[in-house]
């Protein structure tokens, strides 16, 4: 965020009071959220790899690079020479099953025993990790059935298939989880971040050993590392996502707590209104947020529903005409844009509470993605203002958008999500349902930007962004902020699988300097005002939500146009 707030907001400095008769349920059970999160993405991380699995095996067998992996396998088998088996036989070692299953209990034992810790989250996080990717790659092999490489083994062949590498998914999850828990706060010192790349080394070094040793094809191996990746990013998501240990208490604590205190006693006098979408959260999930109400001191809270029709604004605009003080929206990024169009100006705060399948806006503003965390941290934090976007365009009046607004795959993607899916296996949806719209012809367009000179371009997708961080922990606009007083516009125009992993380097490496080659895969701009135009109709998108395809797009920023409740920090 801006430097006159952190970049992620602290926990409160308050300490909580410890789970007992008059805490909330959601608040002590952490462990069925967690569980029902976990499951959700395993069946999304299952589905994936099956998809690739027979896409290699079938359709895309003859297509190049596909159609040279014998050649790769032979050209290893050519390399061979004492040493180099011999080294091959000690790399492939540490991917043996018993060594992981040895390494990953020994590791987990002394995060729950030595001194100083137990660390539960953490060995659970390790446990699951290399669990999830052992389960998942029983699925692939019985769904994908692929002969292994016709060159000499130098081991014994398993009986599952060569599609995914075992070796490669186990060593992927135990060492790359290794270097996530060397990275956690606390550890990020120069010797953590050393002994994190040797770790991230063992599983590529285990990869070329299968290869070597002639036992799988290369994108046995690339996928053995998707899997193990796979599988720490979603025990991660539903294991660490609040468990990582509490920034450093600022100097004046005890004036932000007194702040804070005062501030929360000044509002605890209003009205509160919680506008909840059925379609996410049910009686017991509202149960437990008028229990951190409760707990809070805002008594009576009235909760209304959003309808098809009315997906929380009109809901918004009455609690502020009836003089509420505080407005909770629990609901995904399309209900909390809604309300906050509505609530733009107000000055009523908004408590985010993440009820949906993105939940993009929460992420980018540090608060929890557990609904009831959420709404506890929001209640013992003070008041902050962020910006929105206002965008209009041919067939689409004049709204606000909070987290992101595009043109192009991305909302094509949108449109090509079915809410079935979703609800099934969360934002995974999303990338099924972007591969299906890979095929979408790139666009022509032509934008203007304040006051510059007129700009054309090819993309693929075009994005007006408020925040920058995206599902899955990603950075899709790495300057983006949401209480800088700008938006940020990024043409992306991959060309072919080359052009993809440049676009995915570009990201990585952040906002590249001004006035750069417009030949890169994706731009990036900063802007108060934007105006889009688009040589055919294309589809649109709000926070998440399609909206009817259109030529035209203009947005502009409105600076602390929100008020919304955060945790306390900084200073």
């Amino acid at each position: 965020m801006s430097a006159t707030q952190p970049d992620r907001p602290v926990r409160p400095t308050e300490p909580r009071a410890p789970a007992g008769p008059g805490r909330s349920p959601a608040l002590t059970t952490g462990v069925r959220t967690a569980g029902l999160r976990l499951a959700a993405l395993t069946v999304g991380q299952a589905a994936l790899m099956v998809g690739l699995g027979l896409l290699i095996t079938g359709p895309g067998h003859a297509i190049w690079p596909l159609s040279v992996e014998d050649e790769v396998n032979e050209g290893f088998e050519h390399l061979r020479t004492g040493p180099l088996t011999d080294m091959s036989f000690v790399a492939s070692e540490a991917g043996n099953t018993l060594t992981i299953i040895a390494i990953t209990v020994l590791v987990c034992l002394g995060l729950v025993v030595l001194p100083r810790l137990p660390r539960w989250r953490q060995a659970v996080f390790l446990a699951v990790g290399v669990s999830l990717q052992s389960l998942v790659f029983l699925i692939i092999t019985i769904c994908v059935d692929r002969d292994r490489p016709d060159v000499d083994r130098l081991d014994a062949s398993p009986p599952t298939a060569s599609y995914t590498s075992g070796h490669t998914g186990a060593a992927t999850a135990l060492y790359a989880g290794l270097a996530v828990l060397a990275l956690l706060p606390g550890g990020r010192s120069r010797r953590h971040k050393v002994l994190a790349g040797l770790l991230l080394l063992i599983p590529l070094l285990v990869g070329l050993a299968r290869l070597y040793r002639g036992m799988h094809h290369p994108t046995d191996v690339l996928g053995g590392m998707l899997n193990g990746a796979l599988s720490l990013l979603v025990a991660g998501r539903a294991l660490l996502a609040e468990g990582t240990s509490p920034a450093p208490v600022p100097k004046n604590a005890m004036e932000i707590a007194q702040d804070a205190a005062a501030e929360r006693a000044e509002r605890i006098a209003g009205r509160t209104v919680v506008v909840v979408n059925p379609t996410v959260a049910d009686e017991e999930q509202r149960e437990t947020l008028r229990l951190v109400l409760e707990q809070h001191g805002r008594h009576a809270a009235e909760f209304v529903e959003t309808t098809a029709d009315d997906p929380g604004g009109g809901q918004a605009a009455a609690a502020v005409r009836e003089g509420a003080s505080l407005v909770v929206v629990c609901g995904g990024d399309g209900t909390i844009r809604a309300a906050a169009d509505r609530l733009a100006g107000t000055g009523v705060p908004l408590a985010v509470v993440p009820c949906g399948t993105g939940n993009l806006l929460a992420r980018n503003l540090g608060l929890p993605v557990a609904p009831a965390e959420a709404l506890a941290a929001a209640l013992t934090g003070s008041e902050r203002r962020i910006d929105l976007g206002r965008i209009e365009g041919d067939g689409l009046p004049a709204t606000h958008f909070t987290a992101m607004s595009g043109a192009g795959l991305d909302a094509a993607m949108l449109e090509n999500t079915g809410s079935a899916a979703k609800a099934a296996i969360g934002w995974p949806a999303y990338v099924v349902a972007g591969l299906r719209s890979l095929r979408a012809p790139r666009m022509s367009l032509s934008f203007q930007l304040d006051d510059g000179p007129v700009l054309r371009r090819t993309a693929r997708m075009v994005l007006l962004a408020n925040i920058g961080d995206v599902q899955g922990g990603a950075t899709l606009v790495p300057a983006a902020e949401p209480d800088d007083g700008f938006l940020d516009l990024a043409v992306f125009d991959p060309h072919g699988p080359t052009g993809w992993l440049r676009a995915v380097g570009a990201v990585l490496r952040g906002r590249p300097k001004p006035g750069g080659s417009t030949d890169t895969p994706v731009e990036y701009f900063t802007f108060r005002r934007a105006e889009l135009r688009f040589a055919s109709p294309q589809s649109r998108e709000l926070d998440g939500d399609p909206v009817d395809r259109g030529r035209r797009l203009v947005a502009e920023v409105r600076p602390g146009a929100l008020t919304v409740l955060l945790p306390s920090g900084g200073e």
